[in-house]
């Protein structure tokens, strides 16, 4: 992950990624979250003032896992060079394909996160601060063709896309976390299905699109 401040100088630089990386293989490894601050920077060798650097507290450092995860995933899809020019479909399927791999690689945390706790999916508000730049990020889409479509349309599709592409996001996410199949390869068929049809809402094609996500989740349901 990418480095944003580095803390004085140690034996080791000690920066929010390490930190976050410290965190993530504590949980992994001892299935709970670290008692307290002290404790796990003295386990780790940090000093608490360089932790208090950069979080707050804990429930900092789980929000902000959420938002590298974000962020890499925008690194990663803005280099490509052809990005900008996709149509907003492919913009979506893009990032959604990429988070979700992305998300793949760090698998144990996310499910233990989310699922394997004793608080299970109420942990969702560690997504609090990824929420919002996952919104604005599809907002941004939805203004970078706003020649395309009247200003009456615009203003009242943007709040309601924004949030209906965060909804399905969270559908998509459950999921992927209860999905089984060799890659993770349903979870593939479920974006590229529903996407559609969130975007496909904007347009003059919606019921084709519903029905065939439709026919997908019976299958799966049965």
């Amino acid at each position: 992950m990418a480095t944003t401040k580095k803390a004085k100088a140690t034996s080791e630089i000690i920066d929010d990624t390490k930190i976050v990386s410290l965190y993530m293989n504590y949980v992994l490894e001892h299935q709970e979250a670290p008692k307290n601050v002290f404790t796990f920077c003295k386990n780790n060798a940090i000093e608490e003032s360089d932790f208090y650097s950069f979080f707050g507290s804990f429930d900092t450092i789980r929000q902000q896992i959420w938002v590298k995860f974000f962020e890499n995933t925008l690194a990663t899809i803005e280099k490509e060079a052809a990005f900008e020019t996709y149509s907003d479909k492919n913009k979506l399927l893009t990032f959604h394909f990429t988070l979700f791999e992305l998300l793949t690689l760090n698998r144990s945390y996310v499910l233990y996160s989310l699922r394997d706790n004793k608080e299970g999916l109420k942990n969702l508000k560690d997504l609090k601060l990824f929420r919002n730049d996952f919104k604005d990020f599809i907002k941004s889409i939805m203004q970078s063709n706003l020649e395309e479509r009247s200003d009456k349309l615009s203003r009242v599709t943007e709040p309601v896309f924004s949030e209906g592409a965060w909804i399905q996001f969270l559908f998509i996410l459950k999921f992927w976390m209860d999905d089984s199949s060799k890659g993770f390869e349903k979870t593939d068929v479920l974006i590229e299905k529903s996407v559609n049809t969130v975007v496909d809402l904007l347009d003059t094609k919606p019921l084709e699109s519903l029905f065939d996500l439709g026919k997908f989740l019976w299958k799966e349901k049965k």
